[in-house]
Order: C-alpha cells, then sequence, then structure tokens
C-alpha cells in the first residue's frame, strides 16, 4: 500500500526539486497534472509555483476560460481554467484538489493555470511516444503514453503564454 504524505510534504519535496533544477542539478522529473479529463507533463523546470485555489476576482466581459484575477501575496495574477481553455466543462471552485500554477513567472508574466488536481512527478522514462492529435496546437508538445495505457500531453509552456488565443481574454 502506497504511504500517504500530507500536502505540506509534497509541496517541501517539490520545493526541494525545483530549487535542484533552479541550482543547475538535472531534472529526471515532470509534474502531472489532471486538467479536466485530460492529463499533461509539464517540465519540472518550467512548472513554476504550485499554490492552493485562493478567492478569485471575476472579470466581466472575458472569456469563459479566464477564472479571473488571484492577489497571491500581493501580486496580481490571472488567472486561466486550463479545462475551459481546453474546450471542457470549468473547474469547480469548490474542488479541494483544485491548484493554481504560478507558470508565467519565468516568462516575466503574472499568469497562473488553473487545474483540476496535482498528480505528482513523473519520470520520463516510464513514457513511451503516442499518436499526436490532428492539429495540435504548439504547446501541446507531444502525446506520451504510460505503462497503463493512459495517454498524456506535454506542455509547452513558452508556447502556451506566446499563444494569442491563450494570452487574448476579451470575451
Amino acid at each position: 500500500m502506497a504511504r500517504r504524505i500530507s500536502l505540506r510534504e509534497f509541496q517541501e519535496h517539490l520545493s526541494r526539486r525545483l530549487s535542484g533544477v533552479a541550482q543547475g542539478e538535472s531534472a529526471s522529473s515532470l509534474l502531472g497534472v489532471q486538467a479536466g479529463q485530460r492529463f499533461w507533463l509539464l517540465d519540472l523546470s518550467e512548472s513554476g509555483e504550485i499554490v492552493p485555489l485562493p478567492s478569485l476576482t471575476p472579470v466581466p466581459l472575458t472569456h469563459k476560460a479566464f477564472a479571473g484575477l488571484a492577489n497571491i501575496r500581493g501580486n496580481l495574477h490571472a488567472v486561466t481554467d486550463f479545462p475551459a481553455f481546453l474546450g471542457e466543462e470549468p473547474t469547480s471552485l469548490h474542488n479541494p484538489a483544485a491548484r493554481l500554477l504560478l507558470v508565467g513567472a519565468k516568462h516575466g508574466n503574472n499568469v497562473a493555470l488553473l487545474v483540476t488536481r496535482l498528480l505528482g512527478l513523473k519520470n520520463p522514462a516510464d513514457f513511451e511516444a503516442g499518436t499526436p492529435p490532428a492539429q495540435a496546437p504548439a504547446w501541446n508538445a507531444a502525446t506520451l503514453v504510460d505503462p497503463d495505457g493512459r495517454e498524456w500531453h506535454r506542455l509547452d509552456l513558452k508556447a502556451l503564454l506566446s499563444d494569442p488565443q491563450f494570452m487574448n481574454i476579451v470575451a
């Protein structure tokens, strides 16, 4: 039976891993997240900080995927509901497993992705190449398959943050 760890232990472990990546240690892990019904992998060095879902301030006249603004330690972050952006049902703001990934800081943007839940660190060696979806956007960098046959998508955050459709929040 797998040992259960607290959210605090997981965040401390992830923080240590992120610090190691920032100091030039090799990153042998990917961060797994679920967005709606889809599974995504982010390079650990690109994934940014993970925070519990705070109160969001809605912004009128924006796309339904734009969840609002979050105040994280005095800094406003534009929050995109990633499942809604993908065309799925919006994430419930009452979902205790939902998290914000502060993905834009490394690229000079205060952008956060709202995801359904974190799935932890994943080893790239555990995946095989899969068949990419037809006409996938540039930020859907690759399709991978885990040993259980589950399909995962590699998220290229730099490409996502430069996608005009992602950055345009006006309805």
